[in-house]
């Protein structure tokens, strides 16, 4: 069957279609990408897929069998919009499933509250689309915090308004594993899945860290309000907004939910330690 994924030339799209090569053969697996050029190197077949030209979506979705749509990273408003693009250019072309990349969590607790509820909407489009479904919901990405170790080393500890929060972490690996089981697998279409491993504390991370690296970071907990003035501070309000919603969020108890990652994928999901350890 041929299978297309949006956004191929971003990380997880990459990594998706790294894995989906593996198990369907590169000529079955159709990227799409808003400037095809940054996709080329693939070695896969790449159309024109801007998420804001519902027109590239009617053209590009030709021939499809299952497409995965990631999450856009627009500002929350725009990406409902976005994704329906893809979901009738679907429709009109015929395709036959649609696995989505959504997130983890509920509304209600933090200031990340508008890309949850963005996400929500996507997937309450998806499942009135008449199309075969299947959803993850995603956990938070610790490659982030992998990337930050230099500078939590300089500054000699992590930060955050998090608290005791506890949040279920992921990484593109382990996700691009649980969509291509997604993709292939349709006893589980109809389900909406959360994709991390064991939910931890900026502390129990603080101390994974520290045992790989043989540091002596410190946990430090900021307040909501200061950290989000921090944030912004460097990053501008949108963004800044953002990453401050997030650790908002793992305070409370956003991001800390069971996981379906063994159902989807038949195997547990990389331990923390595992991952820094295979990073380092």
């Amino acid at each position: 069957m041929k299978i297309a994924i949006t956004s191929a030339s971003g990380q997880l799209g990459r990594s998706i279609i790294s894995k989906a090569k593996a198990a369907f053969g590169k000529e079955n697996v159709i990227g799409l990408a808003r400037t095809p050029e940054k996709a080329k190197d693939l070695d896969i077949e790449i159309r024109k897929g801007d998420y804001d030209k519902a027109e590239d979506f009617a053209e590009g979705l030709k021939g499809i069998e299952v497409v995965v749509i990631l999450s856009g990273n627009a500002e929350p408003d725009k990406r409902i919009q976005q994704h329906r693009n893809i979901i009738e250019g679907a429709k009109a072309n015929g395709v036959r499933k649609v696995v989505y990349t959504s997130i983890v969590g509920e509304p209600g607790k933090c200031k990340f509250d508008a890309v949850i509820i963005s996400n929500r909407q996507t997937e309450e489009d998806i499942i009135n689309s008449g199309l075969e479904y299947a959803i993850g919901r995603n956990g938070l990405y610790v490659e982030a915090d992998i990337a930050c170790i230099p500078q939590y080393i300089n500054a000699g500890e992590i930060s955050n308004s998090a608290g005791e929060g506890k949040c279920g972490y992921t990484t593109r690996k382990e996700l691009a594993l649980a969509y291509v089981n997604m993709i292939k697998n349709d006893a589980l279409n109809g389900g909406v899945y959360n994709l991390f491993g064991e939910a931890i504390t900026q502390l129990e991370l603080t101390q994974a860290i520290n045992k790989v690296h043989g540091t002596q970071l410190k946990y430090r907990a900021m307040s909501v309000e200061g950290y989000e003035a921090d944030r912004v501070g460097l990053y501008g309000e949108f963004f800044g907004g953002v990453i401050a919603g997030i650790y908002e969020g793992i305070r409370n108890g956003t991001f800390d939910a069971p996981s379906d990652f063994e159902k989807v994928t038949g195997q547990k999901h990389q331990s923390m330690l595992a991952y820094i350890e295979e990073m380092k």
